[in-house]
C-alpha cells in the first residue's frame, strides 16, 4: 500500500506508518470471494463487502470498491475505498426515504444533470401515463404520446439543468372519463451539490384544479363589482350581467325583467299569480348577433304561472338543466321555435337563476352552453347565482332611482310653462334639460308672463340644489313671480319681494318639525332674472338677483352680454335690486340661461360666455334651430347641471295700431273721448267691441277726472285684444266695490270688470293706469 488516508484510518485503526509498504491482504480478515480474485485478474472494477482486520485484532466489516489504476510509471495499481456498511437504522432510513416517494399524494420526479428521469414515483407515473421501466434513464419526452399535453415538461426540465433557475408552470388537462379539464401545477427545481453546481433537477406536481377554480370564481365575482352597475339605468345593467357571463363562463346569456322593472316602475311585492309579463333586457353571445335568441330586446313575452321559469322567479330557486333531461325534452316539445334554436345551436346545459331584490323578483337571468363542451356544474350555479345577486341589487337601485327621478322630472316639468303663449311682442323658443348626471333634477325654470299694455315679461331663475326639494321651490317662487307680474311691479320691487318670500321660506325650513328634527337639509337659496319688454316704447327694463346677465343679439349680429347691476342672490336679504332701462331695435335677440349653459364640466365663465356669443352670430336664424346650436356647441352628452335657456326675438307695434289722446282734466271732455275712439275703432274694423269699448272709455275717462290728477291721457292698442288705457297723475288706485240699490255710484268699475276680459292698475313713475282688455272676434 502506498496510501493511507485519515478515514483508512478512522475505519481500522491503524497508522499509516503501521500499513504503507504492506501488502493489502495483510488487512483481510476473511478470504476474498471469488467474485472479487476473478475481477482482480481480469483488471475490471468491483465493490462488495469485506471483512478487514482492525489494529486490536477485532474483524470489521466494510463495504471494498476496487478500481485498476495504472501510474504513470507504467506500474498497474488499484484505489480501494472502503466504508462501513450501513447500520439498521440506515437501512430503514433509506426504507422510509423510499416508502415516502413511492407514496407520497404529488407527482415526483428526479432528473440527472442530462435531464434524464432517474426516480418517479407512482404519482408521476400515472399523471404522466408511462411505466418505471420504459422512462428510467429516458428523458420524460422520450416515453409520451404525441401530442401529450405533457411535451413541454422536458424542455423545461432541461432548461432548469442548464440555467440553475426553478420554473413554475401550470397545464389544464382533461383526463379520460373527465368531463372537466383538471390543472396541475409544475414546479421544475434544480439539485445542487455543496459548491453549487447543479446535478440533476427535480419536478413536483400539485393538483391545484380546486384552488384555480375558486380563485376564478373569486375573480368573476370582484369583477361584477366592478362591471355590473356603472350606471343608474335598468336595461344598461342587466346587459352588464349578459355581457360579463359570456365573457366569463357562458356562451349565451339573456336577461328578462318584469315589465314594471324595464321601465323603472313599482313591482309586485312577493310573487306573481298570474301570467306575467316580461320584457327583454339584454342578449349576449360568443356568437355575432346574438342568433340564438328567441326574444329581441325591449321585445315582450309572457309567462304563465306554474312554468318552470315562473315556479323559479317565485320560489328564488336557481336550477340547472341539461337538455336531455326528460323534463326539458317535454317542455322543448310544446315550444317548437325554441327546440329549433336549442337543436341548431346545440344547446345542451343551461342554468335559470331568478333576480330578486328585497324579497321582490324583478326577472330571471338565463345562461346556456352550445360552444363549451363542459357542462354548467354546482360551482357554476353558485357563481352565476352570486353575480346575479349582485345584478338585481344594481337593477333594483336603477329602478328606484329612475322612478324617483321620473317623479321629479314630472314635477318639475309640470311646473314649467307646458306652451309658451304667442305674444306680439316677442317670439319665443325655450329649451330645458335636466341634468345628466345622478345628482337628480334642478330648480332651473323660465317662463314667458303677459302684461297689460301688449308689453311681456321674460323670467329665468335657478334654485340651489337638486331633487324634489329644489323642484318644489321652483314651483313656488314661479308661482310668486306669476302673482307679482299680475300686479305689475317693477323688475326691482318685484325681486325685492321675491327676495323676501325666500327669506320666509328658508327660515320656515329651518325650523323643527314636532318631532323636533330639522325640516330640511339646507338653506333656501336662488338667483333670478326679470325682464319686462314693451313692443310700443321699444324699451326692455331688466334687474337680476346674482343671476348671469343676458345676451343681446343685434339685428346686425352684434352681440352684448346687458350691462345690468348684478344684485345679491335671493334668500340674502337687506340689499337692494336695481333695474336697468335698454332701447332694443326690432329683431334683436334677447337671451336668458342659468349657470349650468356657461359653466359646463368646471368650463371658466369666461370661456363659456365667448362659446355662447359664438353659437349667437346669426340673428336671422329660426329660434328653434338656434336653440338647438347653443345646446349642441356648449353642452356635453350629459350634462352636470339642469340648464333652463330662453330666446326672445323682440317685434314692435306699429304707429297704427296705437291712438292716443292727451285730455284736459273737465268732465265735458268724456263725450269727445267716447266719439275719438268710435271713429278709431271704425278705422280698426272693430264694430263689434264699439258699445263695450265705449262703456269702458267713458267709465275709466271719468274716474280719472273725478279722482285723479292732470295730465290724463287716453290710449287704446290694437293688438290680439283690444286694450284701452286710461293714465293719470295720482297714485291713488281705484277699488272694485259692491254699490247698494240706492247709490248712485259705484258700479262702473264693476261693469268694466263684468264686460272685459282682464283689467287691473299698473303704478308709474308719474302715477298710474288703468287698464283693461276686449277680446276681438279671430
Amino acid at each position: 500500500m502506498i496510501t493511507w488516508n485519515s478515514g483508512a484510518e478512522q475505519l481500522l485503526g491503524h497508522l499509516p506508518g503501521d500499513v504503507l509498504g504492506r501488502a493489502a491482504a495483510d488487512l483481510l480478515a476473511s478470504p476474498l470471494p471469488a467474485s472479487a480474485r476473478t475481477c482482480l485478474a481480469e483488471r475490471k472494477e468491483w465493490s462488495g463487502t469485506l471483512v478487514l482486520r482492525h489494529r486490536g485484532g477485532t474483524p470489521v466489516g466494510a463495504v471494498v470498491r476496487a478500481f485498476p489504476q495504472r501510474e504513470a510509471h507504467g506500474d498497474a495499481g488499484w484505489v480501494l475505498i472502503a466504508e462501513p456498511p450501513a447500520s439498521a437504522t440506515d437501512r430503514e432510513t433509506e426504507a422510509l426515504r423510499d416508502w415516502a416517494l413511492s407514496q407520497l399524494p404529488v407527482a415526483v420526479l428526479i432528473h440527472d444533470a442530462e435531464a434524464r428521469v432517474v426516480e418517479a414515483n407512482t404519482e408521476a407515473l400515472d399523471l404522466l401515463g408511462l411505466r418505471e421501466e420504459t422512462i428510467l434513464g429516458r428523458r420524460v419526452d422520450d416515453g409520451l404520446r404525441t401530442g401529450s399535453p405533457y411535451a413541454g415538461l422536458a424542455d423545461a426540465i432541461s432548461q432548469v439543468t442548464r440555467t440553475g433557475k426553478p420554473l413554475h408552470k401550470d397545464m389544464s388537462v382533461r383526463s379520460p372519463g373527465e368531463s372537466r379539464p383538471r390543472t396541475w401545477s409544475f414546479t421544475v427545481s434544480p439539485l445542487k451539490d455543496p459548491a453549487g453546481r447543479v446535478r440533476g433537477a427535480s419536478t413536483v406536481v400539485h393538483d391545484v384544479t380546486e384552488s384555480t377554480r375558486a380563485r376564478r370564481q373569486r375573480g368573476v365575482v370582484n369583477e361584477a363589482s366592478v362591471r355590473i352597475g356603472t350606471t343608474l339605468e335598468v336595461v344598461r345593467t342587466a346587459d352588464e350581467l349578459a355581457k360579463l357571463a359570456v365573457d366569463r363562463f357562458a356562451d349565451f346569456a339573456a336577461v328578462d325583467l318584469v315589465d314594471q322593472v324595464y321601465g323603472g316602475g313599482e313591482p309586485k311585492p312577493g310573487g306573481p299569480a298570474d301570467t306575467t309579463a316580461m320584457r327583454r333586457a339584454a342578449n349576449r353571445s360568443v356568437l355575432d348577433g346574438c342568433p340564438e335568441a328567441t326574444f329581441k330586446p325591449g321585445e315582450l313575452s309572457l309567462f304563465p304561472a306554474g312554468s318552470a321559469l315562473m315556479d323559479s322567479l317565485v320560489g328564488g330557486r336557481a336550477v340547472r338543466h341539461d337538455a336531455d333531461e326528460p323534463e326539458i325534452r317535454a317542455w322543448l316539445a310544446e315550444h317548437p321555435h325554441l327546440a329549433s334554436k336549442v337543436s341548431a345551436f346545440g344547446m345542451h346545459s343551461t342554468l335559470l337563476v331568478p333576480m330578486r331584490a328585497r324579497g321582490t323578483p324583478l326577472g330571471f337571468a338565463l345562461f346556456a352552453r352550445h360552444r363549451t363542451a363542459e357542462p354548467f356544474d354546482d360551482d357554476d350555479l353558485l357563481l352565476a347565482e352570486e353575480i346575479t345577486a349582485r345584478a338585481a341589487v344594481c337593477v333594483d337601485n336603477a329602478r328606484r332611482y329612475t322612478r324617483e327621478r321620473n317623479t321629479s322630472l314630472t314635477l318639475q316639468r309640470s311646473l314649467l310653462p307646458q306652451r309658451v303663449p304667442r305674444e306680439s311682442a316677442v317670439e319665443v323658443a325655450s329649451r330645458y334639460l335636466p341634468t345628466g348626471s345622478q345628482a337628480g333634477v334642478g330648480g332651473d325654470w323660465f317662463d314667458v308672463i303677459p302684461l297689460s299694455g301688449a308689453r311681456v315679461a321674460l323670467v329665468v331663475g335657478d334654485v340651489v340644489g337638486h331633487g324634489i326639494q329644489a323642484s318644489a321651490t321652483m314651483g313656488r317662487l314661479r308661482t310668486a313671480v306669476r302673482t307679482l307680474a299680475d300686479v305689475d311691479l317693477p323688475p326691482d320691487e318685484l325681486l325685492t319681494h321675491l327676495d323676501d318670500l325666500v327669506l320666509r321660506l328658508d327660515r320656515a325650513e329651518d325650523s323643527e318639525d314636532g318631532d323636533g328634527r330639522p325640516a330640511s337639509d339646507g338653506d333656501v337659496g336662488a338667483t333670478c332674472l326679470y325682464a319686462v319688454y314693451d313692443p310700443i316704447a321699444r324699451t326692455c327694463t331688466m334687474a337680476r338677483a346674482g343671476h348671469p346677465p343676458p345676451a343681446l343679439v343685434n339685428p346686425d349680429g352684434t352681440v352684448d352680454f346687458a350691462d345690468l347691476p348684478a344684485g345679491p342672490p335671493l334668500g340674502l336679504g337687506g340689499l337692494p335690486f336695481e333695474s336697468a332701462v335698454l332701447d332694443l331695435p326690432e329683431g334683436s335677440l334677447i337671451t336668458l340661461y342659468t349657470d349650468g349653459l356657461i359653466e359646463a364640466i368646471g368650463r371658466d365663465v369666461e370661456v363659456g360666455s365667448d362659446m355662447l356669443r359664438s353659437a349667437l352670430r346669426d340673428p336671422n336664424q329660426p329660434l328653434e334651430q338656434t336653440c338647438d346650436t347653443i345646446l349642441e356647441r356648449l353642452l356635453p352628452e350629459r350634462p352636470t347641471d339642469d340648464v333652463a335657456l330662453l330666446i326672445a326675438r323682440t317685434r314692435t307695434l306699429a304707429p297704427s295700431q296705437v291712438a292716443t289722446w292727451e285730455l284736459p282734466s273737465d268732465p265735458a271732455v268724456v263725450a269727445t273721448a267716447r266719439k275719438e275712439a268710435m271713429t278709431r275703432l271704425v278705422d280698426w274694423g272693430l264694430d263689434e267691441v264699439d258699445f263695450v269699448t265705449e262703456l269702458v272709455v267713458s267709465e275709466l275717462v271719468t274716474n280719472a277726472i273725478r279722482y285723479g290728477a292732470a295730465p290724463i291721457q287716453l290710449r287704446l292698442i290694437h293688438d290680439r285684444t283690444l286694450i284701452c288705457e286710461v293714465s293719470d297723475a295720482s297714485n291713488t288706485a281705484p277699488h272694485l266695490r259692491r254699490a247698494r240699490v240706492y247709490d248712485e255710484g259705484g258700479r262702473g268699475l264693476l261693469l268694466v270688470a263684468q264686460l272685459t276680459d282682464h283689467w287691473g292698475t299698473r303704478h308709474t313713475p308719474h302715477g298710474k293706469t288703468i287698464w283693461a282688455e276686449l277680446r276681438l272676434q279671430p
